[in-house]
């Protein structure tokens, strides 16, 4: 990571944070500049906003017309810029400087980056996964459903 731009984030953040002061708090934060840096974590924002306003087309197929204000309104309430003090914030209040360092310092890894990239893949086949079988057996859900309540 290039220092000037490290520098840039971590003013980038301060101002996100006002109320982050002092030394321990800086260098508190700038650990978690450092995660999120390293989990591509604006990217990851950015990619859920276009997942979140596709899905929004496909089930109203009339807001295609309306698509661009679609997504000003997603990035103006849940994009990178609307959310990234509340996750600085999150981060901060969740994990302590050293918690962070540990972290980052296996991100920072050949073997951290692969989890960064690899994890979500498997956790969306899991999913997949999930489906096919719930598909699979939807007839003995459906009898379990049939069931007769008992009425009060």
């Amino acid at each position: 990571m290039k220092p000037g731009y490290l520098i840039t984030l971590l003013f980038t953040a301060s101002l996100v944070l006002p109320d982050v002061s002092g030394a321990d708090d800086n260098s508190h934060l700038e650990q978690v500049v450092i995660l999120f840096k390293l989990t591509h974590m604006e990217q990851k924002i950015n990619e859920s906003v276009e997942s979140v306003a596709q899905l929004q087309l496909r089930q109203n197929p009339a807001l295609a017309a309306k698509s661009d204000q679609l997504m000003a309104f997603l990035e103006k309430h849940i994009g990178w810029n609307a959310v990234k003090a509340d996750l600085y914030a999150m981060y901060m209040q969740t994990f302590t400087e050293d918690e962070l360092k540990t972290i980052n310092d296996f991100y920072i890894t050949p073997t951290g980056q692969k989890v960064i990239v690899i994890v979500p893949q498997l956790v969306q086949e899991r999913n997949r996964l999930a489906m096919q079988r719930l598909q699979q057996n939807i007839g003995e859900l459906q009898q379990i459903m049939s069931v007769d309540q008992p009425h009060p």
